[in-house]
């Protein structure tokens, strides 16, 4: 008897649809419009940045040049500063935001010249109101002590016992002013001199070749125009101190033209802070 065959199927294969492809239509390009300023727009923003400015320059910075070597060697003959308006002001309701504080000993300030007042002028207050003030073979005493300056220099000069053991009821000095001279005489008790109210006793760092209170007196504390606070630029100037070069240089430096372009500023003394 034949038995019936069944034959199975191991595999089935689906029919495979075909991939459908979309053509994606091509956007269109870009075009990106530039729009020129007008002249009243460029007269806008460069009123903007000339009004900015001229807020900066007068009531918070301002910029001032080194002229003598009266502070060498803290700053130098062509130092180019900016100045602190804001630090001594009146702090009124911004003392919060802003660094509002009193004048100490040891400020670097800038002033009007007491003596003629369209001149600035930058020492280093030494004395404040109420302190007690004079000098002995050039070193300060304050208030019976001698206070300790690392930033003051004594370069040989002259001998001048005037300017070295002020202060001296001798007039031995042509450069004293003679008003001031007629003035220390009543702050001047027991051999110092107290500084009044209101004003500001300075000295020049470099001691003996700077014309400073010694010769024309305190600094009244309207005169104060603030506080050098960085030194943005320096050229490099000749002191009358300083102690002339030889002329010539065995490497021939001084014959290279590019040398000579670049030595033209001091560049390690940008954007240095002044203390």
């Amino acid at each position: 008897m034949n038995e019936p065959q069944f034959t199975f199927a191991t595999s089935v294969e689906a029919p495979v649809a075909p991939l459908r492809t979309e053509q994606v239509p091509a956007s269109a390009p870009s075009r990106h419009r530039i729009v020129y300023p007008t002249v009243l727009d460029t007269a806008r923003s460069l009123l903007s940045i000339i009004v900015i400015a001229l807020f900066v320059l007068t009531f918070i910075v301002q910029p001032f040049r080194i002229p003598s070597e009266s502070m060498e060697h803290t700053l130098l003959v062509g130092d180019f500063l900016l100045v602190n308006k804001m630090i001594y002001a009146p702090p009124g309701v911004w003392k919060w935001l802003l660094p509002y504080r009193q004048i100490q000993r040891g400020d670097i300030i800038v002033f009007h010249f007491p003596l003629d007042p369209t001149d600035h002028v930058v020492k280093r207050v030494i004395a404040v109101p109420g302190d007690h003030v004079h000098l002995h073979n050039g070193q300060v005493f304050l208030n019976g002590q001698l206070i300790t300056e690392p930033y003051a220099v004594y370069e040989a000069s002259y001998s001048d016992n005037y300017r070295d053991q002020f202060p001296t009821m001798l007039y031995t000095d042509p450069g004293v002013d003679t008003s001031w001279w007629m003035e220390m005489h009543h702050d001047v008790q027991q051999g110092d001199l107290i500084v009044p109210p209101g004003h500001y006793f300075v000295l020049g760092d470099n001691r003996n070749h700077s014309r400073d209170s010694r010769y024309w007196g305190f600094v009244p504390r309207p005169n104060i125009v603030g506080r050098p606070f960085l030194i943005y630029f320096s050229i490099r100037k000749p002191s009358t101190t300083d102690v002339p070069d030889l002329p010539g240089d065995r490497l021939g430096h001084d014959k290279d033209p590019v040398n000579s372009i670049v030595d033209f500023a001091r560049w390690d003394r940008i954007f240095r802070i002044v203390w």
